[in-house]
């Protein structure tokens, strides 16, 4: 296995009363992947998880699992029954669940109102303030998977905060009674911010499956065991040096041999070529910028990558 980055330093607890929630009871809008996770989390730290809400069967069984004996209700008897309420809706759907809240007067003063959403911040849930609502935006950096593996991920995951001044204290001890590390984000950053997270993790996923499937067709019998050391390693290279781990054919300036894959990728899977011609190019800006990629070279190399993008078109 590659080592690890270095671990940051853990945050203490607050220890002033006043500075961390009392203990809660726990309502869930939404039991897709990411809430029920949440909620046992916070049941561990001593809050009380009292009603859920999902209608497709996996939100069901994930219920079942990780919050068993709390009883699925509709979303506006969660938030008649508890003083936390976590909204862990799809993104699209954040503002309209917000807005109906609103019209209905579903939400009583005091009440913690927490979503999870990586792009929205905390004014999203501005229409709830009215009724006395206290807005908070607490994003864990983390995929989820349904399971009960996902409460042990949020050990040490950091989580993009986001919330009124006032309320900072009240979000960050949240965090850390989940196991995470709050990071803050200032509400117009939240959309540079996910989509940051979403070209590192959501990408990965789709260039190792890519991988795979080529090195399935190039007649490797167990491609995740080829790659797993090989990924594994790049990971740990690239979070400790950043563009100084690039390698490879077109951090070396490799012309012949990058025009070999696009020949090859043509033949074999086209439908990844213009995304191997994108990461080329973007690898190639950032060789050049460090000074790993020698300027002789580039001019091959991005004329390679240039023929093969107008190839594509």
């Amino acid at each position: 296995m590659p080592a690890s980055p270095e671990p940051r330093s853990p945050r203490p607890e607050p220890t002033d009363p006043k500075d961390r929630p009392a203990r809660l009871t726990v309502g869930v809008v939404g039991a897709g992947r990411v809430g029920p996770a949440l909620a046992a989390s916070l049941e561990l730290a001593g809050h009380r998880p009292v009603a859920a809400s999902g209608v497709s069967d996996a939100s069901v069984r994930r219920a079942a699992a990780l919050l068993p004996d709390v009883p699925l209700v509709a979303p506006a008897e969660v938030l008649a029954r508890a003083e936390l309420v976590l909204l862990t809706v799809p993104d699209d759907a954040l503002p309209g669940l917000v807005q109906g809240f609103a019209e209905t007067g579903a939400v009583r003063p005091g009440q913690l109102i927490v979503h999870t959403s990586g792009r929205y911040g905390a004014k999203v849930l501005d229409p709830l303030l009215r009724a006395g609502a206290l807005p908070l935006a607490l994003h864990p950096a983390m995929t989820f998977t349904g399971t009960a593996v996902d409460v042990q991920r949020l050990a040490g995951c950091s989580f993009g905060v986001t919330a009124p001044e006032e309320l900072r204290l009240a979000a960050e001890a949240l965090v850390i009674e989940m196991g995470g590390e709050p990071e803050w984000i200032a509400e117009e950053m939240r959309p540079l911010y996910h989509a940051a997270l979403a070209l590192g993790a959501n990408h990965l996923v789709t260039l190792v499956a890519e991988s795979m499937d080529l090195l399935r067709d190039a007649g490797v019998s167990a491609p995740d065991r080829m790659l797993g050391p090989l990924l594994g390693a790049a990971l740990d290279n690239a979070l400790r040096s950043g563009d100084a781990a690039l390698t490879g054919p077109v951090a070396r300036g490799d012309a012949g041999t990058v025009a070999a894959h696009v020949t090859e990728l043509r033949k074999h899977a086209p439908g990844t070529v213009a995304g191997y011609l994108a990461m080329a190019r973007a690898t190639a800006d950032r060789a050049l910028a460090h000074g790993l990629l020698k300027p002789e070279l580039a001019e091959d190399l991005l004329g390679v990558l240039a023929t093969g993008a107008e190839e594509t078109r």
